[in-house]
Order: structure tokens, then sequence, then C-alpha cells
């Protein structure tokens, strides 16, 4: 008996047998197809996402309470439809329009360490040379017309009004080498071309008899300002508001991480208004080393072994304009007083010069000359007597200083050539 032969399967069956087995394979096509044209937004490698929160900005609209700082990841968090993608110089961006920089806006950063010009154009102009020259040669002239406590600091420290209807923030040292780093920081401001950053600022000479003291000469007595003492007039700004450090150095150090390099790559995408504070921000930092002021930024490092929170709060002597405009206010803490306690201070400070790897042209060119001619002291001299008629009264650096501050001009110089060659 002959068994029955099982019919063969026919095209068809086995064609879909073929689909199946091919469908996980094309799938997978699909969704690597799919992942390479909407790329999550992520940070730089290396960061943290939260590594650009801007100090004490309110939360963004649509999302929860609880801290107030933007990420970097908010900023780059856009809605896929506003992200493209781009190759330039065979490194991958991400384009952010939204409120975002567009994406061929010219880069903030030339020759890998510089501001841009175009960004430098757009810092507010600060305190115009003519106008500090106006106001100094007024103030010298005018009488002291009232002398009220409180806005100027120390509780020795008087706002005055002028009799020509301005006002002053007259300080009193609490010894002379406090006015004299007030007056030697504002002539190398000068020096370093970031003079507008800082209010007009006189010395005065305390004389109850005098001319322009006898209006107030009853309310000297009552202050115990010595007979014969030299003081400082800086021009009263209004409407100035308090200033958080924004990232790295507000984001890192509050969370209790080394500050890293402030460099090219680390802004993107940063607004308009944020790039223009990290210019300025720049300058402070390099003018606070030189000049070795621990009371600003160094301070509120220092209360961090204490205080964990104290970077979210105001950084100390250091005000805003309101056209965005930073202030860099009470220097007396700078050059004589601050090079008297090195030990203690640069352990902040040096961290601080070495977070930033972006640089004004114009300060790094003054800074160059400075180190080739070894001529930062004699140029401090040289604007300091010519600008300052009572220079003399309080003596210039000792020969110890000089050499200091050359030493520390020689530093930001190396530091500014290593950042290049990175």
């Amino acid at each position: 008996m002959k068994r029955a032969r099982r019919a063969a399967p026919g095209p068809l069956p086995v064609l879909g047998l073929l689909l199946l087995g091919a469908l996980p394979g094309l799938w997978t096509v699909l969704l690597r197809r799919e992942a390479t044209a909407l790329p999550e937004p992520r940070p730089p490698a290396g960061q943290s996402p939260g590594r650009w929160g801007w100090g004490r900005s309110p939360p963004v609209r649509g999302e929860s309470g609880g801290g107030g700082q933007k990420t970097f990841r908010t900023l780059l968090a856009v809605p896929a439809a506003a992200t493209d993608r781009e190759e330039r110089d065979g490194e991958e961006r991400l384009a952010v329009t939204d409120s975002q920089p567009p994406a061929d806006a010219a880069s903030p950063v030339e020759r890998g360490i510089f501001w841009s010009r175009e960004l430098e154009e757009q810092v507010p102009p600060g305190f115009a040379a003519e106008e500090a020259a106006a106001w100094l040669a007024a103030a010298r002239a005018a009488r002291v017309a009232s002398l009220e406590r409180g806005g100027c600091g120390r509780s020795s420290n008087r706002l005055a009004r002028l009799s020509d209807g301005s006002r002053a923030c007259v300080r009193y040292g609490i010894n002379p080498e406090q006015i004299q780093g007030e007056a030697l920081s504002y002539h190398l401001a000068g020096v370093l071309g970031m003079q507008e950053r800082l209010p007009p600022m006189a010395l005065a000479l305390v004389e109850a008899r005098g001319r322009q003291w006898e209006p107030v000469r009853e309310e000297l007595r009552g202050s115990h300002w010595a007979e014969g003492a030299v003081v400082s007039l800086t021009r009263w700004v209004d409407n100035l508001t308090a200033v958080v450090a924004p990232a790295p150095w507000g984001a890192e150090a509050g969370a209790g991480r080394r500050l890293q390099p402030l460099s090219a790559g680390e802004l993107v995408g940063l607004s308009p208004s944020q790039l223009v504070e990290l210019v300025q921000w720049s300058d402070l930092i390099l003018f606070d080393y030189l000049t070795a002021n621990f009371d600003r930024l160094v301070s509120n490092l220092f209360s961090l072994q204490w205080d964990p929170r104290v970077m979210r709060r105001a950084t100390s002597n250091l005000l805003r304009a309101p056209d965005g405009g930073l202030v860099f206010m009470d220097n007396e803490a700078g050059l004589v007083h601050g090079y008297r306690l090195l030990s203690m201070w640069d352990p902040y400070n040096e961290p601080l010069l070495r977070s930033v790897c972006v640089f004004r042209e114009g300060t790094a060119r003054r800074v160059a000359e400075l180190h080739r001619r070894r001529s930062a002291a004699a140029e401090l001299r040289r604007r300091y007597r010519a600008r300052e008629p009572l220079w003399a009264r309080l003596g210039f650096l000792s020969e110890r200083q000089a050499e200091l501050l050359q030493a520390r001009v020689d530093f930001v110089h190396r530091h500014i050539a290593h950042c290049r060659a990175q």
C-alpha cells in the first residue's frame, strides 16, 4: 500500500515566512534612523547637566517649583521642531532656535580665547572716561553740604551730599592702607583698561576748618574721624542691584566641585545677556587676582566651609546697574592689605583665575605689555601721581609690594598663554 505523498508548500507561504523573518531587522533599521534624526540635546562631555545654572533665575514657566536656576539642559531643551543638526569644522553642534541665538549667529569667541568684538560691543559702557573726569573735578572743588549714616558700608563711613547736588560715599579706613588700596586699585584698573567698571574715586583730606568740610564741622565731631585723615570720595550710583555669581563659579563651587575652566566650548546655548555678563566677570576675576582682593567672590568661596548656600547669595562688593553693567565696588582690600594676606587667600584666588580661559583681547594685550616691559608698578605709579593730587599723603607701594604686583602680572600672562596652547 503506497503512502500518500505530502504536498510541497506553494510559493506564497514561503514568501510570507521570509517577510516575517525580515521584520525585526527592518524595525531595527527604522529605529536607528529615527534616533539619528532626533538626537537628545546633551551638555558637552564631562559636564554635569546643572553646570550652567544662572544664579537666582526665576523658574522656567511650566516647570514645577523648587530651585530657581536654569540648567544647561534647560537652556538646550527646546521642541524637536526647533532643533536642527549641523556639522561645522568636523564638529557636531546643536543649533537652537526659539529663545536662543540663531544657528548662524557669530561665535562669541575668536581665536579660541578672546571674546568676539561683536560681543564686547554689547557690554554696557560703564563710567566713561570723560564723565568720570568731570565728576572728579567737580567733587574736588565742591563743599560737603551734609553727612549721613548708612548706605556706604562700615559704620565709620558716611554718605555725603556735595554742594553741586551730587552724592558720594566717604570711606574712612580702619587704617590708612585700606584707603591706599582703594586708590591704587582704582588706578590699576585704568592701567588695565577696565576703569569704566569702577565708580569714579578721589582722595580728600579731612580738615574741620577747611573750606571743603566747614559746612559739616559738627557732623565731623560725631564721626570720630581724625583731623588730617585721608578719606576716599566715591561717586554714589542710584538703582544698583545685587549680583549672584553665575556658573561655573556659582553652580560648581556651591556644589562642592572643583572649579572648571570657562572656555569657548562651555558657552553653547547661553543667551546674549548671559554672555555679556561673562565678559565682565572675566575682567573682574583677573582684576581681583592681580590686586589679591579677598573681599568679593573669594570671601564667598571661603564661607562655603560653614555655609553651603553662600554662592546662591549676593556677591560681596559687586553690583549691577540698570543697563546690566557690573560695578566693581569697594576695592580697599586690594593690593596693600591683600598682599599682606596672600598665604591665606591665594588658595582661593588662584583657582578662580584658572577657572577663566576666555578674555577680553584688550585686557590680555595690556597684561602682555606689562609682562614684556616688566613695568606694572612703574605704569601704576605714573598714572597715580598724574591723576591723584593727594597721592603723596598715602604714598605708593613698597618695593616688595611692587615686586608682588609684577609677579602676579607674569602669572596671569602665563595663564593666558596656557589657555591659548590648549
